[in-house]
């Protein structure tokens, strides 16, 4: 109950902070650009759907949906034990990230900057550099809003726990070398040919259409090459594009060093949680929340933006974005 009371109060003040202060920046003289996301009225609900129970569809959702079960009781192990349950599955908002070039910038929560020391600072645009490239920060948030507002009570299908930063490229020396971060991606060396960087047009034509195509893990669909696992982009002429990019990215080392793991939609492996170094793409989604949010529609990783990103990128923009990112869970509730 006390836990109930606490995310009730938390969302109730983040809320008011939203609609008392709905572009408000920070109050700090040395404040980045940002908005507290109200977990409310920024938040596509609709996107938690499709939800399933086995392979039987309850409530039809905005985009395709990936496979589960087929039986939706399940039998799992439990040490000497067994235990049956209800094999379901749903989208779950469990993640969030800061894109921005200013280090320290928390553009998700009010645009209140970190004193990190002497870290580089991001580029954007052509105009910035001499040659054509960028660079950005990503900072990645749990944010386990279907835990606070108890929508789902077992413990084994959802992500528990507080809002935290989890995640600061800032401290991070392989985000900002592409020589270094060949450590935990080796395989980049592999695709950086035509022929790779080809095949990935085939992947944002079928993101776009709904899913990505996760054989084709080293594309980011409409927004280029995954490799390498860093915050720089080979030329910019969309920043809403490397934002995306560059959080996709991000997606992707969190799953090869482990920090997030997948489950899986089939009979019996969708009892427990694994280790994916490879990120199964078409198990993701994201939606803008900074600094224009789009509250009536998610994506999947890899498809275009050009049929709502022009409203959601205008010129004047410090180039600091925020999305809240989905996942596709599967599990036994009990």
């Amino acid at each position: 109950m006390r836990r109930q009371l606490s995310a009730v109060f938390f969302l109730l003040g983040l809320a008011l902070a939203g609609v008392l202060l709905p572009s408000s920046p920070a109050v700090a003289s040395d404040a980045g650009e940002g908005r507290w996301v109200n977990p409310i009225s920024d938040v596509c609900w609709k996107c938690l759907f499709p939800m399933t129970l086995g392979s039987i569809k309850l409530a039809s959702g905005p985009q395709p949906d990936t496979s589960n079960p087929s039986s939706p009781i399940q039998i799992c192990p439990m040490g000497v034990l067994y235990r049956i349950g209800l094999a379901i599955g749903f989208w779950e908002p469990m993640a969030m990230t800061d894109v921005t070039r200013e280090p320290g910038v928390m553009v998700n929560m009010g645009g209140f900057k970190i004193d990190l020391g002497r870290t580089g600072t991001g580029t954007a645009g052509q105009s910035d550099r001499p040659a054509a490239g960028t660079f950005y920060h990503v900072h990645w948030y749990k944010y386990p809003l279907i835990w606070w507002l108890n929508i789902i009570t077992s413990l084994g299908c959802l992500q528990t726990g507080d809002m935290d930063i989890a995640y600061l490229s800032e401290v991070d020396p392989l985000w900002n070398d592409s020589t270094l971060s060949m450590l935990i991606n080796p395989e980049a060396a592999l695709f950086g040919n035509l022929i790779a960087q080809g095949a990935c047009a085939a992947d944002a034509a079928a993101a776009s259409a709904g899913l990505p195509l996760s054989p084709l893990f080293w594309c980011a669909g409409a927004q280029g090459s995954v490799y390498p696992l860093t915050g720089y982009t080979s030329g910019e002429f969309s920043p809403l594009e490397s934002s995306l990019l560059v959080t996709e990215r991000m997606a992707f080392k969190m799953h090869r060093e482990g920090l997030v793991w997948n489950s899986i939609g089939a009979d019996n492996a969708v009892c427990n949680q694994y280790p994916s170094p490879i990120i199964p793409k078409e198990r993701w989604r994201y939606q803008m929340v900074n600094m224009q949010p789009e509250a009536s529609s998610c994506h999947p990783f890899g498809a275009s933006t050009q049929l709502w990103g022009t409203s959601h990128n205008p010129p004047s923009s410090k180039k600091n974005f925020g999305y809240l990112l989905w996942r596709k869970r599967n599990c036994v509730f009990l």
